[in-house]
C-alpha cells in the first residue's frame, strides 16, 4: 500500500534497492547529496548531479527534464553515509521559470524495482524558491526510512548545498548548471524547416533545407538523448522536432473529488452523499476535508436560520409599532387584527426558514451516515466497527478525533472534532465544577473520575493510531487518586511505565522529559539531529498529569510550564486533568499555562465557538459503549506491537 506523505512525515522502507521518480510541470535539475550521521555533506564527491551522475549506490539523471528516474542501492552507499537527500532545482539561463511558485507542484515517488510505489510526496506551498530538498532517505537503528522534507531555498542550489555544510557550494552549483546547459545544447536539435503550407517537415528523404542555411552540427558520440517520459505521450514526437516537456498524465493541482458511487439523483432531489467527496491526495485527507466542510455547512445553515428568525421577530415588532402608534388602532378589533397579521407573517417567515434548515440538515445527516462508517480509526468513534479490526499502523496519522460537536437546532447531528497531528498545543480536561452549568450539576468525585477517563481515552487513541515505536505515554498521579480510571492503560503495558507518585515521582518524570526537550532543541539548532544520545527517544511523547497541582513544588511547576511552551515543537505534549480553582494559590502566574492548552470537558458543555459565525457549539467528550471491551482490546494490540518491536 502506497504511503502518501505530507511534509515532515516519514515511512519505513521495506527494501534498499529503490527507484526515485520525479514528475514536474517544467524541466528541473534532479540530484542527490549524501550526508554523514550529522547530515553534513563531506565534499563534492558526495553529490550526484548531471555533471557527475554516478556515485557508489546512486545514479541520477544527466540533464534537466520534466520527468526523472534515479536509482539507489542503499546497501552499496559508502559506510559513512547515513542520509540521502533528493534535491530539485530549476535550470538557469533557459528562459524557463525562475521560481517553483510559477510551476506545477513537483511530485516525487519512491518505488521498488518492480515499479510499485512505496511512498509519494507532492511539494506544495512553494513560492520564491528555485531549489528544494524534496525527500531524505535516512538510516535509523539499522533500518532505512524516507521522510518528506519540502524545504525550499530562494537562494537556489548554492544556498541548498551550503545549508548541508558543503564547502565551495557556489562553485559546485555553477558547475551543475553549466553541465545542464551543455547537455541541453547537445540533446535538443534545432527545429526542422517548414513545408510550403507551414507544417514542420521531418528529416526524411524528401526534406530539403532552405537555401543558405548551414546544416546543423552533428552530435558528438557522447551525446545523451532527451530523457524518455515515464508515460506514453498524447501524440508522437516528430523526430528532430521540439521536445514537449509536459507530462501527459501529471496532475498539476489537487485532484477532483472521486466520482460518486451512488446512483444519480432524481430531478429535483439532492445528490446522494459519498464518503470522501472532497479534494485531497489521499482518502484520509479527503475525509478530513469533508468533515470540516460538513462543520462549516452546519455552522452557516444554522446561522442563516437564526438570522431569518431574528429578522422575522424584528419585522413583527416594527409592524406592530407602526400600527399601534396610532391611538385609534390600540382599541377594538383593529388592534387585534394587526397583531394577528404581524404574528402570521412572522410565523410564515419562520416556517420557511425552518423548512430550509430541515432540508439542509437532512442532507448533512445523510452525508454523516455514509461518512461515519468510512472513517479510519484516528477519526472514528469508539463505537465504530473499524476498531474491532484495528492493527497498529506503519505510518503517522494526519489528524485525531477528540470528541463530537453539535448545535441545539440539530442535537442528533454530531460532527467529529478533529485536530491535526502532531499536536500543536496540549490539552486540558477541566475537572472543575465551576467550569459550566453541566459540571455544577455533577458530583465532584464523579466529575474527576469522568475527567480522568476522558484523558485515558485520548491517550489510548493516540497510542493506537501512531506506529508502535513513534509514540509513548507517561503518567503523573501524585496521590494515586486515579488508579481505577488509569487501570486500562497500566494493565495493558502500553504506557512507558507505572504512574509516577509522590514528589519524587513527579520530579523524575518532569526531569526526564525536560532533558529530552533540551537535547532535541539543541540538536535541531545545531543541525545535528542524528547526534542525540542513544537513550533519547525522538518519537512523540504525551504526559498525563492528574490532580494538578498536588505533589508539585515551585520547581516542578516551572518545568511543567516549560514543557507546555517548548514541548509541542519537539514532540512532547501535555494532557492535564485539573481544576483551575485548585491551582488558584499560584495566582496569575499559571494563566499562560491554561491559555496554552486546548480546554475540553468531561461532560457535554457548550464552550467552543467557531471562527465563522461564533456559534456556541456543544462539545461531547469521547465515550466507550457500555459493556464494550474495545478499549482493552486496542490497548492490548498496542502493547503487543511494542513488545515485538513492530514498525
Amino acid at each position: 500500500m502506497t504511503a502518501e506523505l505530507v511534509r515532515g512525515q516519514n515511512h519505513t522502507l521495506p527494501q534498499t534497492r529503490l527507484e526515485i521518480r520525479v514528475s514536474a510541470g517544467t524541466p528541473v535539475v534532479a540530484g542527490a547529496t549524501l550526508g554523514d550521521e550529522n547530515g553534513t555533506v563531506q565534499g563534492t564527491e558526495w553529490v550526484a548531479h548531471p555533471g557527475e551522475p554516478r556515485l557508489p549506490g546512486l545514479e541520477v539523471s544527466r540533464q534537466a527534464a520534466a520527468d526523472h528516474r534515479m536509482a539507489a542501492d542503499l546497501d552499496a552507499l559508502p559506510a559513512g553515509v547515513h542520509r540521502l537527500t533528493v534535491l530539485l532545482a530549476l535550470p538557469t539561463g533557459t528562459g524557463g521559470p525562475v521560481r517553483f511558485g510559477a510551476t506545477a507542484a513537483p511530485h516525487v515517488a519512491v518505488t521498488g524495482l518492480d515499479g510499485e510505489e512505496i511512498a509519494t510526496f507532492t511539494l506544495t506551498g512553494l513560492d520564491t524558491e528555485s531549489a528544494v530538498c524534496a525527500l531524505e532517505l535516512y538510516r535509523r537503528q539499522d533500518a532505512w526510512k524516507v521522510r518528506a522534507v519540502g524545504q525550499g531555498y530562494a537562494g537556489g542550489l548554492a544556498a541548498l548545498l551550503a545549508d548541508q555544510g558543503l564547502a565551495r557550494a557556489a562553485e559546485l552549483a555553477h558547475t551543475v548548471q553549466d553541465a545542464v546547459s551543455r547537455a541541453m545544447a547537445r540533446s535538443v536539435a534545432p527545429p526542422p524547416p517548414r513545408s510550403p503550407n507551414g507544417d514542420r517537415v521531418g528529416p526524411g528523404a524528401g526534406s530539403v533545407p532552405p537555401p543558405d542555411t548551414p546544416p546543423p552540427p552533428a552530435a558528438p558520440p557522447t551525446a545523451v538523448p532527451a530523457q524518455e517520459p515515464l508515460a506514453e505521450p498524447a501524440a508522437p514526437q516528430t523526430p528532430g522536432g521540439p521536445i514537449d516537456y509536459r507530462h501527459p498524465r501529471r496532475r498539476t493541482s489537487a485532484p477532483p473529488p472521486p466520482p460518486p458511487v451512488a446512483p444519480p439523483a432524481e430531478p429535483g432531489r439532492p445528490a446522494q452523499p459519498v464518503a470522501g467527496d472532497a479534494t485531497g491526495w489521499s482518502m484520509e485527507e479527503r475525509l478530513y476535508n469533508q468533515i470540516w466542510g460538513m462543520f462549516e455547512d452546519l455552522a452557516r445553515t444554522t446561522a442563516a436560520y437564526r438570522s431569518a428568525v431574528e429578522f422575522a421577530e424584528s419585522r413583527m415588532g416594527q409592524e406592530l409599532d407602526r400600527t399601534l402608534s396610532d391611538p385609534r388602532n390600540r382599541i377594538g378589533g383593529a388592534g387585534d387584527r394587526a397583531r394577528e397579521q404581524a404574528r402570521a407573517k412572522r410565523d410564515e417567515l419562520t416556517s420557511r426558514a425552518r423548512e430550509a434548515l430541515d432540508r439542509d440538515l437532512a442532507q448533512l445527516t445523510a452525508e454523516s451516515a455514509v461518512v461515519e462508517p468510512a472513517l479510519p480509526p484516528a477519526y472514528a468513534g469508539w463505537d465504530n466497527p473499524v476498531w474491532h479490526a484495528h492493527r497498529v499502523p506503519m505510518e503517522n496519522p494526519m489528524a485525531l478525533r477528540i470528541g463530537d460537536l453539535h448545535l441545539p437546532e440539530a442535537t442528533d447531528l454530531r460532527i467529529p472534532l478533529l485536530v491535526r497531528l502532531p499536536l500543536e498545543r496540549g490539552m486540558w480536561v477541566d475537572s472543575g465544577r465551576t467550569a459550566s452549568e453541566a459540571a455544577a450539576l455533577t458530583d465532584a468525585s464523579q466529575l474527576r473520575r469522568l475527567a480522568t477517563e476522558s484523558a485515558v481515552l485520548h491517550a489510548a487513541r493516540l497510542l493506537a493510531v501512531y506506529p508502535a515505536d513513534e509514540f509513548s505515554v507517561h503518567v503523573i498521579d501524585p496521590a494515586g487518586s486515579a488508579a481505577g480510571a488509569l487501570a486500562p492503560l497500566v494493565r495493558s503495558g502500553a504506557v512507558a511505565g507505572p504512574p509516577a507518585a509522590g514528589a519524587a515521582g513527579v520530579s523524575s518524570v518532569l526531569g526526564l522529559l525536560t532533558r529530552r526537550v533540551d537535547l532535541v532543541q539543541m540538536a535541531i539548532r545545531a543541525g545535528a539531529a542524528d547526534a542525540l544520545p542513544p537513550d533519547v527517544d525522538t518519537g512523540q511523547h504525551l504526559l498525563i498529569v492528574n490532580d494538578f497541582p498536588h505533589g508539585f513544588d515551585d520547581r516542578a511547576v516551572t518545568q511543567l510550564r516549560y514543557l507546555a511552551d517548548e514541548g509541542p515543537a519537539v514532540g512532547v505534549h501535555l494532557l492535564m486533568v485539573a481544576d483551575r480553582e485548585d491551582a488558584s494559590a499560584y495566582g496569575p502566574v499559571l494563566d499562560p499555562l491554561w491559555r496554552s492548552l486546548l480546554r475540553v470537558t468531561p461532560v457535554a458543555d457548550d464552550h467552543l465557538a467557531d471562527p465563522w459565525v461564533g456559534h456556541a457549539w456543544t462539545y461531547e467528550p469521547p465515550r466507550v459503549p457500555s459493556g464494550s471491551r474495545v478499549l482493552d482490546d486496542v490497548l492490548a494490540r498496542v502493547a503487543a506491537a511494542r513488545r515485538t518491536g513492530h514498525r
